[in-house]
């Protein structure tokens, strides 16, 4: 503060402008860094997704004249008049009002691709009940893409009838006038009207289909093949699917109008003040539903096949194998290596393709398996192969620690059971399990990916919410349930030193039976006699007792519900999806690993996966414990389900059986290769019998 001329005290502002200067420049670093952190994590997408989703679009649109040609021959095919039909075919074919609907079946081609990429996944989302499919469907994201391929499918529709003959051409003609009759009158074309709200329910049922039936889930193929001959081998299959579901479509479409079709048509009559009872053009013969029936199909064919079509261009085009370099030829080439990429938080599509690019390089190219057991100069320290098996080893170890936590909360012999018992029990399987489990931690042990099936990260305070377990505190819980998975009494025969066989025997069997009561034999006290002797329990107000009660009553009432009860049971074979919905990278790295790891044998000069090699076993061995009891619960099916649509890419179904034998086959590969030499690896004596099992051939 000072004097000012006049004596009155002048203060200075609370900031200065050495601070707005900081705060400024601080403000700068931040959003640079934040700009190189995303120029960093979205370098692939923008250099490869990007193109590759735009030449997939591209092709779909240059390919797009011939499936208008055909559909145009098919249309006005007639056996019995071939010179006139090819002759309106050529006429048609060279018109100017073709090339303008050939311009607008192009720009919704290009716009169904655009949705494409903008909604694919490579991990599916799985919905585990009625009621989460019910919340995909009505999302409001989900209904503004339905009203989108509705509108696509009425463009489609128009195009497609304007070139289907005469009775396809508008939508109202003049009536033929009667005597009494002054002045012309607007009938409504029927035939046109049917095909266009055909096509809009045929948009609408090709999104709610692409919901139920995972239609933007991006899987990768097994087999390795160029473009081309992926989409000359799988044309025929899109145009079959598309034909059959088609005919779906048209039933279903059938169906709905025939009792709700004159809604929509009277308020067209009324809005556009058209006639509905049209001597001409009305559906009163069996020739004209037949040629109505023909070109709602064909025209529905055409709209999925050419929607299908776009779709599988992106599939093919997206999936393509891409070559990460393992070593930088630049330093600002470093983030573009594949360790890197691994380590690195990137988008899913980017770790896939790397994880993908990491099984190929491990069993197809020995020059760039050298790279991986190469040593830094200077230093000698084998940065790629640590990256690259710490990543492996973090995706395998959050498998095996998702797969304990979903034994721990569900039914232990076909009974559930609470998370407060599961954490209080454990057996000594599972005491190996926690303890390989946490010698496989490294530093940076979370993964890049989302870990826990509803897509948000666990954490320990929060209990974890398994997809079918049964949630007891929800009110669709049945009594018999509570009664289960209660807390035994103190004077109760669970807590009597003699207990009879049969009482044992069904006691629990996984990670659940104490490992002090097998060995000392004498039972374990519950938590709440132990804190019952030194506080006093706590009693509720009379305010939280009636809330109690009333909640308890709301509950009992919504069980007696049938319907409600058929909307919250939770799909015990979705659920099991649902949790291995991410295997395709642990099949990867799985691959990647052995394969490594078995090339070491002969190619490792430095012998830098030796001095990982325990881990990696201990790893593949605990995991293949936790999947092994993962198949033997009674609500696991032993056998991958058929797919019910033939356009529904049903891998994520089988995704679990395919980790299941690609484990095995990893361990194996190992033990094969090793041998005896299996021997001198310092594990544990539960590790080593069951490698024991694998070195005799006997899993």
């Amino acid at each position: 503060m000072h004097v000012a001329r006049y004596g009155k005290i002048r203060r200075k502002p609370f900031y200065s402008r050495a601070a707005v200067n900081c705060t400024f420049i601080l403000c700068l670093t931040v959003l640079s860094q934040n700009m190189v952190y995303s120029k960093q994590s979205s370098w692939f997408v923008r250099k490869v997704i990007y193109w590759r989703a735009a030449a997939s679009i591209a092709w779909a649109v240059v390919l797009m004249p011939n499936a208008a040609a055909v559909f145009v021959i098919l249309s006005g095919f007639s056996p019995l008049h071939p010179i006139q039909m090819m002759s309106e075919c050529l006429s048609l074919f060279t018109s100017a009002n073709s090339i303008m609907y050939l311009i607008l079946l192009c720009v919704v081609t290009g716009l169904v691709g655009f949705l494409n990429f903008k909604s694919y996944k490579v991990v599916p989302t799985i919905a585990v009940s009625k009621v989460a499919l019910l919340g995909q469907l009505l999302h409001p994201r989900q209904l503004l893409s339905s009203l989108l391929h509705c509108g696509m499918g009425v463009v489609v529709a128009w195009c497609c009838a304007t070139t289907s003959g005469t009775r396809y051409t508008s939508l109202g003609y003049t009536c033929p006038q009667s005597d009494g009759d002054i002045g012309t009158q607007m009938c409504l074309n029927e035939y046109y009207f049917i095909l266009l709200l055909g096509g809009a329910f045929a948009g609408f049922s090709y999104s709610l289909l692409g919901v139920v039936h995972n239609m933007n889930y991006v899987s990768f193929s097994t087999v390795q093949q160029y473009k081309y001959f992926h989409v000359k081998g799988s044309v025929l299959v899109v145009l079959r699917g598309s034909a059959t579901l088609a005919l779906f479509t048209v039933r279903n479409f059938t169906v709905l109008y025939l009792f709700l079709g004159h809604i929509p048509k009277a308020w067209l009559c009324k809005t556009w003040n058209l006639h509905s009872n049209s001597p001409i053009h009305s559906i009163d013969s069996i020739t004209g539903l037949l040629d109505l029936f023909y070109h709602l199909w064909l025209s529905t064919t055409f709209l999925l096949f050419t929607w299908h079509f776009t779709l599988l261009l992106f599939r093919i085009f997206v999936t393509e194998v891409y070559s990460f370099p393992l070593q930088p030829t630049f330093t600002d080439d470093a983030n573009e290596c594949l360790p890197k990429i691994l380590t690195d938080n990137h988008p899913s599509i980017v770790k896939y393709l790397a994880l993908q690019d990491l099984a190929l390089l491990s069993q197809h190219s020995p020059s760039r398996r050298t790279e991986v057991f190469s040593l830094s100069q200077p230093g000698g320290h084998p940065h790629n192969w640590n990256a690259i098996s710490q990543e492996c080893l973090s995706l395998l170890t959050d498998l095996t620690q998702r797969l304990v936590i979903y034994h721990d909360t569900v039914a232990t012999n076909g009974r559930p059971k609470s998370l407060s018992q599961g954490s209080e029990r454990k057996t000594s399987s599972d005491k190996s399990l926690s303890s390989g489990t946490e010698d496989l931690f490294s530093p940076r042990a979370a993964s890049v990916f989302p870990r826990s099936v509803a897509g948000t990260p666990q954490t320990p305070q929060a209990p974890l919410t398994v997809p079918f377990t049964p949630d007891l505190n929800s009110p669709f819980a049945f009594p018999a349930m509570r009664r289960l998975t209660a807390p035994a009494e103190q004077h109760s025969p669970a807590f009597s030193t003699v207990q009879s066989p049969h009482f044992l025997r069904r006691g629990p069997k996984l990670w659940s039976t104490s490992t002090d009561s097998q060995v000392n034999g004498s039972p374990q006290l519950s938590p709440t006699s132990v804190t019952g002797s030194k506080q006093e329990p706590f009693k509720p107000s009379l305010l939280a007792q009636f809330v109690q009660s009333r909640k308890e009553q709301v509950k009992q009432f919504l069980m007696r519900r049938v319907l409600i009860m058929y909307l919250f049971n939770k799909l015990p074979e979705a659920s099991s999806q649902a949790l291995f919905a991410d295997s395709q990278a642990h099949i990867w790295a799985l691959e990647g690993l052995s394969y490594l790891v078995q090339a070491s044998f002969s190619e490792d000069q430095y012998g830098v996966v030796q001095t990982t090699l325990p881990r990696i076993l201990s790893c593949m061995l605990v995991l293949q414990e936790a999947v092994d009891r993962h198949f033997k619960l009674p609500h696991a099916s032993s056998k991958p389900s058929r797919s019910s649509s033939s356009m529904e890419d049903s891998s994520h179904k089988t995704l679990r059986f395919a980790l299941r034998a690609t484990l095995k086959t990893a361990i194996y590969r190992i033990t094969t290769t090793f041998g005896d030499h299996l021997n001198d690896v310092v594990m544990s004596a539960e590790h080593r019998k069951r490698l024991q099992q694998f070195l005799d051939f006997k899993e």
